[in-house]
């Protein structure tokens, strides 16, 4: 298969250059014909040829167009022409004046088509505008982000200012007991009961078990 694949693509170049070889002679021919001499007769084969693959490539690389479409089938009919008239259908030794005046205003027409060709682009197709989002009436409302449902925080137990336990602490009964005979020995002396700094000064002990020792001895 790849063998004959090969052989049909070589078959096809062979014949395009045969065939693009004809039409290149034919136009040369018809140039000379109509005057165009030496170096002149030979360009007017390479312009058409030019214009005639660039409207191709045109129409291949940009797809369907007018101005493609408009400049291929002019630059194939001046080489269809030139085949048709060398074929015997015109008196090459004595062209006729409507020729003449083809084969001369030929550069500039093929000038106007490759700049043409060259230099416009097809049309960009418009693009619709979109239509703006609606934006919802409500004066405290973010339009440019929707209002999300923010969960109330759970609420937080406030710890209570309680006063402080006053539950005396616990008292040996051997202090108790030393500390009522030194109340004893002091209301003895003084005629007063005991306070409890003189209390906590003769036992040597913190104030919040002096007030404790003197609730026991109240």
């Amino acid at each position: 298969m790849g063998a004959r694949h090969g052989l049909r693509v070589d078959a096809v170049l062979i014949q395009a250059v045969i065939a693009g070889a004809l039409s290149f002679a034919h136009l040369h021919d018809l140039a000379a014909a109509a005057g165009q001499n030496g170096w002149k007769a030979w360009a007017y084969p390479v312009s058409v040829d030019l214009l005639l693959v660039a409207a191709w490539r045109r129409l291949r690389s940009e797809g369907p167009s007018r101005l493609a479409w408009c400049w291929f089938l002019i630059a194939l009919f001046a080489s269809l022409g030139a085949n048709i008239a060398t074929a015997g259908f015109l008196d090459l030794a004595d062209p006729p004046g409507l020729l003449r005046l083809g084969i001369a205003g030929w550069p500039a027409l093929a000038f106007l088509g490759g700049t043409l060709l060259a230099h416009s682009s097809a049309a960009e197709p418009k693009s619709e505008p979109v239509p703006p989002t609606p934006v919802p009436d409500t004066p405290d409302a973010d339009p440019r982000l929707p209002e999300a449902a923010v969960p109330e925080p759970d609420a937080v137990p406030v710890p209570s200012l309680a006063p402080a336990s006053t539950t005396a602490p616990p008292v040996p009964a051997a202090l108790v007991d030393h500390a009522r005979k030194i109340a004893d020995e002091y209301r003895a002396r003084t005629g007063s009961p005991i306070d409890s700094d003189t209390l906590r000064s003769r036992l040597g002990v913190p104030p919040h078990l002096a007030d404790a020792i003197a609730a026991h001895l109240a």
